[in-house]
């Protein structure tokens, strides 16, 4: 019995590791180095040095190098080609953004144990209370991404040149609806009109 436990074990804990992303290590190694950089940090504003001069000197050339021909690699903007690809690029720009909280996942590890991780056969639903700060943080981001979708709208352009074909603002609004869906059938017609030769 004891060897079947143990042996169901290692099983899930396989099937956990393979569950995980390819580059799960890799991502765990650099929020590591991440954290252990930020008290580096302060260490360096303490004896007065520039940290990033000091993180430079750290890196070896080849490194260097590499990171440089990866970054020549990606191309930062595709540009837009549909809703859903702006979308995933919109969710890839704040998973960049969050800051992982290696202690707070410590000690939830440490309090929750296996029932951190849930199966299908978990009842977890509603026991994970968010801390204030994780709920404040947030809210600031929410807030910063309504400010930026504000800043993003504009009023567009008003064209002298276009025939004017209405009588005011709420009637060239109808009239460009009505071209946007319609226009297609009626352009035959609309000609004949101005020409006068409409029957």
């Amino acid at each position: 019995n004891e060897a079947r436990k143990l042996n169901h074990q290692e099983v899930v804990e396989e099937d956990k590791r393979l569950k995980l992303p390819a580059n799960w290590e890799a991502k765990k190694a650099r929020l590591e180095w991440e954290l252990k950089g930020g008290g580096k940090e302060k260490e360096c504003a303490a004896r007065g040095e520039d940290y990033e001069r000091v993180k430079l000197l750290e890196i070896s050339a080849e490194d260097a190098e590499r990171w440089e021909r990866k970054k020549k690699r990606k191309n930062p903007d595709l540009g837009f080609s549909d809703y859903a690809a702006a979308q995933l690029r919109q969710y890839q720009r704040l998973t960049r953004q969050i800051k992982p909280d290696l202690e707070q996942y410590e000690k939830l590890k440490e309090q929750y144990g296996e029932a951190l991780y849930p199966t299908s056969n978990s009842l977890l639903h509603g026991s994970h209370v968010p801390s204030k700060e994780g709920v404040d943080r947030m809210v600031a981001d929410l807030e910063k991404q309504i400010e930026k979708r504000e800043k993003y709208s504009r009023r567009r352009p008003y064209n002298d040149d276009a025939d004017i074909d209405y009588i005011n603002e709420r009637n060239a609004k109808f009239n460009k609806k009505a071209e946007r869906f319609y226009g297609k059938y009626t352009a035959e017609i609309k000609q004949n009109l101005e020409r006068g030769t409409a029957v």
